[in-house]
Formats: C-alpha cells, structure tokens, sequence
C-alpha cells in the first residue's frame, strides 16, 4: 500500500469526471485557473488540495482499486473504487465545475491511499468494507449496523433444536431470514414451537433432564429429552417444520388437516385438538405478514424517500412467499447527491456481511447495476439480479415499501423538530448563548462500592445518540466504597483529559496536549460540514446536586476546562419526578415549572443515563456472578477449559479431582494438570 486514495457509486465525483475515465492520460492534468468552480470557502483550499492530488496521480497505474482521501490530522475524508486509478483521480484535478462537496473534499485533501485489485468487482467489495470501517465524512454512511436475527433449525445433536440466531454461522443447520428484528423472530419461534413442538433449550439443559419440563406441560414441546416421543416421530415433526419455513407452508398445513380429520373421525379428539391448535399456529404465522406475496418467493426490497435534505431507505425482507419484517435506516448523505447513487451506495454496504438473496427490488435505478449485481454475485453461489419494476406485483411491493419509507422520514422530521424547539427552549432555561447540539449527561451506579461503573450519555437534534455512549469502569484504589463524588472525578477526569487530547479547541488545549504527550496539533477551523456532530458538549449534566456538582467542576478545572456549561439536577422530596432542582455554578439554584416541556425533556436526559448506569451495572455483575474460576487459572485458555469440562462435567468435580485424574483428561498435560490442582488446593 502506498501513502498517497474512491466510490462505490460514480456520483461522488462530477458528471463530467466519468466522460474521461475511460482515457490513459500521460500528463498530470492541469488546473485550469478560469474554471469557474463552486465553493463556499477560499480558493486557494481547492488549489492545495488540487496540487495534493496531482502529485499522488503522477504514479498511478490504470489498474482497478480503491483511494482514500486523508485531511491534515490523518482522518479519512473519503473511499472510493475505480475501474482506472490514474483516470478517476485524474478528474478530481481538472479545475472543472465540481460541486460544493467535492470542492470541499479537495480543499481539505492533504494526502492519500491506494490499493490495487484485481476488478473492479473487487474494488467495489474493499470499498463499501472500508466505508463501513472507517466512516469517511463525503461517503454515503449506512449509520444502523445492527447485525439480523436469524432462526436457526440446527442438524447435530440427538434432537434437532429450533433457535434464534446471531452472527457467525457456526453450527450445523438450516438458516432462516433474515429477520427485521428480534421481535419478529421470537414471536415466530414461539408459534413454531405450538405448531411442530420442537425444542428450544440448550444442548446441556437436554442432556441432563430427568423429566420433562414445563414447556411439555404447556403443549410447547414434544419431550424428546425423556423419551415421551420417540426419534422418529420428532424427526418427522422437525421436518414439518423445515417444509414450513422453506415456503411449503400451505403443504404442511394439509397435511395437518388430514392428520387432524383422520383422528376425529377416530374418535381422538384431544389428539385432533392437538393438530388443530397446531394449525392455528402456523396460521398466526402466516396472518401477520402485514403485505402478502404470492409470486415473489425471496427478495429484498430497498425503497428510498428524500425530504428537506434528507434521505429514509426502508428494507423489505420476503422469503419463502413470506414477509419477514422491515426496516427503517436514515443514511447520512449529502443533500447535493442524487437518491440513484445515495442508494447504491447505500446496498453495497448493506451486503458487506450478509449475503444478498436472489433478488434485489429496488424504487430507484441504481447506478452501475450490473457491477453491483456481479459483486453481490460473486460472495453467493447463485446469481443476484438488481430490478427496479415497473409493474406488477413487484411494483406494488416496491411502492407498499416507498409509502412506509415517506411516513417513516415523515415521523423522523416531525421528532426532529421538536427535539430542536426543545434544545432552544433547554439553552434558554440554562442560560445558554445558543442552542446545544451536543449534550452529555453523567451518572454512577455501584452497590456498596462493588463493580462500580460510571456512564455517559449523549443527546442531539435527533435525539439520544447511542454510538456516541460510554462507559467507565472504576478503577482507583483509594476512593471508599460508594464515595460517588470520587468516581465522578474519575470519569470527568478520564473523559475530558482524553478530549483535550484527541480534539483541542484552543492553542493553550493543543499546548496542554502536547506537555502531557500528545502531538501538537493546530487549533481546527469551524466544520464546514453542517452535519458533523461535534466531540465537544455545549451542556454537561450531572445527575446530582451540589455536591456533586462541585466535585464535577473542580475536576473540570484540573484538567485545564473552565469554559463548559455545566449543570446538576438534584431530585425532589422523595425522589419525586418534577420537583428536581437545578445547580448551577455562580449562580442561585432554581426550578422549571412543572409542567414545562423542558423540565419533561432533561428527566428524559437524566433517566436515560439512569437507565444506561444501572444496565452497564447489572451486566459487569452478572459477568462477575457467572466467572469460572478456571479462568483465573494461568495457561487455561479456552480448549483446555472446555477439554477439562467435558471430561470432568462440572468445576466442582475438576476441584475435587485428583493429581493423576487431572492429567488424564484429554488435551491437558502434566504441567497443565498441577496448574489446576495447585490452583484449587493452594486457595482452599
């Protein structure tokens, strides 16, 4: 890789780029002075950033790759594929019409990056991976990356188990989704269970029930783990239900109902109530899917709405004739792009980690179709055919997802909205010069000191932003058990020192930055990007009063901060919500109304950091409840951990083995085995 830098979708770059990328120039292009460009800053940013480029350009191949452009502080500005290296770059220095982004993009360009690939396929692939990787400010950026639900119908073991699933496809099975959510998955894995009776525990849970449990009670399992169905039968009913979430849903359902007349006209009826309980099930399945497809068997479907600059894209999930659930994303993306090459953009990142189905239906024409097409292609074993239909079934499906994708962005603005009438109303309540786009609240939460934890959340225009969350483990030795002022000097301490670091606002912060071993950084001009959320808060809360506050502030000014808006909200007489009272330094402390809108907003600030405290809490201390002491144990990794549990069943029994039992399990040799023994008999 050389230190020198790309698009998934051709339009990131002007139009007018494209006209030339098939050319092989010779000459580094030059920069045509009178060329009226468009910017909204100083000239000689795009001149610099133009001569940047131009040196980069003079040893490119005309390979396939991928660049990547830099700033002056090393972050990415931007990825971008291209069929010829030496072409695409090329045009961003021909001094034509570029956009205000592009023109953006090159002025602050201070180096670049260049992998070479083999196609142009390729290229695509590497560029919507390092898109999502690394989040360049100019890209198309997905924003949600959360991974899909999947049902599981796993194929080891003695009794097949039915399973919602996550990530890596490790075991051995049969895949189904994906789904839009974990709510869709559970709701049909319950009703496949009251229709097939399949088993949802653990492997270990099966193995060792002596009788069955409350789900065979409850007509939600079969009981294969005692014996109360034999192999057969239940391989039968695991079958059933692999035909039922392939798409033969209508076939199993027959033959349920023949099952269930033939037991009826038996005289069985508590065994034909049984099939018929069990197709009412599947029918709950089939009777939610909210938009029914009769001829479409899988596919996804992308529809994209665009209002006041900003994009919706709502996904469709259909397998098997069935809809599996939908999405709403909020890309971020400039208002100037197009929605064909926001969309594009927006799918080939989609798939970075998921394998696209058949077919691909789209509301708009995406931009260089069959490239995408070929590149989702080449990570499956079948073909994957992008359409935008214009009539038809596929049609109505594409404008069910359009309407959802409108009235989806629709509530998002109206959210927007008033999430900005009420930052105003906060930055007046506060005292503050303007409106805070940034606001990060600060809590504790320990029991008696143990596994102590402090959080940080932060709130924007659109509301709470979840990546943008922290934690902070305790970790000082010297503060007493529940001495809640020391931890959040601790955490303030930790978060801002790190932030005068990382981003310093003033030349006395870079100073203070480079004394501590930061490199010395120039104070950074206004982002000219209107949409980059800042590092730094406008508004600090701290869920405490007085007290609180003050050791909030102290600490603040330890680490050379003195000019942050700082606030703490102390809880009204027994705890009650709309009595809180507010501290501010220098100034008397005061109360909202109680029904003000405001004073509604900063409780919602104040127990959402509540909420995030106490769950980080729960978690570290449920990890700490359920900590295998084999962990603790030098040279244990986890194969031998697992060797040993399998050999030995439980910890107990390791502890209670013998030297020469130790050794003779698989995996583990003798220093391993005195390891262990020493280990539990040296801590008895």
């Amino acid at each position: 890789m050389s230190r020198h830098a790309p698009r998934s979708a051709q339009g990131d770059v002007p139009p007018d780029a494209f006209d030339a990328a098939e050319d092989d120039e010779t000459e580094a292009p030059a920069l045509d002075d009178a060329a009226e460009i468009d910017f909204d800053f100083e000239p000689g940013a795009v001149a610099a950033g133009t001569e940047v480029i131009k040196r980069f350009w003079s040893t490119l191949p005309t390979s396939p790759g991928v660049y990547r452009m830099f700033d002056a502080k090393g972050d990415v500005l931007y990825v971008g594929k291209a069929k010829s290296l030496k072409a695409r770059v090329g045009s961003y220095a021909r001094g034509q019409a570029h956009s205000n982004r592009i023109a953006r993009m090159i002025g602050q360009t201070a180096a670049m990056e260049f992998v070479t690939t083999a196609t142009e396929t390729e290229a695509l692939l590497l560029e919507a991976n390092l898109i999502k990787q690394l989040k360049p400010r100019f890209n198309v950026l997905m924003r949600d990356d959360k991974s899909f639900p999947y049902i599981l119908l796993t194929s080891e073991g003695p009794a097949p188990q039915i399973v919602k699933h996550r990530g890596a496809r490790r075991r051995k099975g049969s895949y189904y989704g994906p789904f839009a959510n974990v709510w869709a998955v559970n709701r049909t894995v319950n009703a496949l269970q009251r229709a097939f009776l399949l088993r949802t525990c653990s492997d270990s849970y099966y193995e060792n029930r002596s009788r069955p449990c409350l789900l065979f009670q409850i007509k939600r399992c079969a009981g294969p783990c005692t014996g109360e169905i034999s192999e057969a039968d239940y391989a039968g009913l695991a079958e059933n239900a692999q035909a039922f979430l392939s798409g033969k849903s209508n076939a199993v359902k027959d033959r349920m109902r023949e099952s269930m007349q033939e037991a009826s006209e038996a005289m069985e009826f508590e065994r034909a109530a049984r099939f018929r309980d069990r197709i009412a099930a599947l029918s709950t399945v089939q009777g939610v899917q909210g938009v029914n497809t009769q001829g479409v068997e899988e596919a996804d479907v992308f529809a994209l709405d665009e209002q006041a600059g900003q994009f919706c894209i709502e996904v469709f999930f259909f397998r098997n004739f069935q809809n599996w659930g939908n999405r709403a994303y909020f890309p971020k993306a400039d208002r100037s792009m197009s929605a064909d090459e926001v969309l594009a953009s927006f799918i080939g990142q989609f798939y970075d980690d998921k394998p696209a189905p058949r077919v691909v239906l789209t509301s708009h024409a995406v931009e260089e179709a069959e490239l995408v097409a070929a590149a989702l292609s080449s990570r499956v074993e079948y073909r994957v055919d992008i359409h935008q239909p214009q009539r038809g079934e596929r049609k109505a499906l594409v404008d069910y997802a359009q309407r959802n994708a409108k009235e989806a962005l629709g509530r998002r603005l109206a959210d927007t909205a008033s999430q900005g009438k009420l930052l105003v109303a906060l930055g007046q309540a506060f005292g503050l010069d303007k409106p805070p786009r940034r606001i990060e609240v600060y809590d504790n939460s320990h029991i008696s000191g143990t596994n102590a934890v402090g959080a940080m959340i932060v709130a924007g225009p659109t509301g709470f932003m979840k990546t943008h969350y922290r934690t902070f483990t305790i970790k000082s030795e010297e503060l007493s058990p529940g001495d809640d002022f020391g931890m959040m000097r601790e955490v303030l301490h930790r978060r801002f020192k790190r932030l005068v670091k990382e981003s310093p606002r003033t030349p006395k912060e870079a100073a203070l930055a480079a004394s501590e071993g930061g490199a010395p950084e120039p104070v950074p001009e206004p982002e000219a990007d209107s949409e980059t959320f800042p590092a730094w808060p406008d508004l600090v809360l701290i869920d405490g009063g007085k007290g609180q506050l003050e050791a909030a502030r102290s600490m603040l000014e330890e680490v050379g901060v003195t000019d942050l808006a700082l606030a703490g909200i102390a809880k009204g007489r027994d705890r009650d919500a709309g009595r809180e009272t507010f501290f501010i330094p220098g100034k008397p402390p005061f109360k909202l109304p109680p029904r003000d809108p405001t004073l509604y907003f900063v409780q919602r600030l104040r127990d959402e950091a509540h909420r995030f405290a106490i769950g980080t809490h729960r978690a570290k201390r449920k990890r700490e409840m359920v900590r295998n002491p084999l962990d603790e144990i030098a040279g244990i990794g986890p194969t031998r951990k697992r060797a040993l549990l399998h050999h030995f069943g439980t910890v107990k029994a390791i502890q209670r083995a013998a030297l020469e039992d130790l050794a003779q399990a698989p995996g583990v040799n003798a220093a391993t085995a005195r390891a262990v023994y020493d280990f539990f008999h040296t801590n008895a």
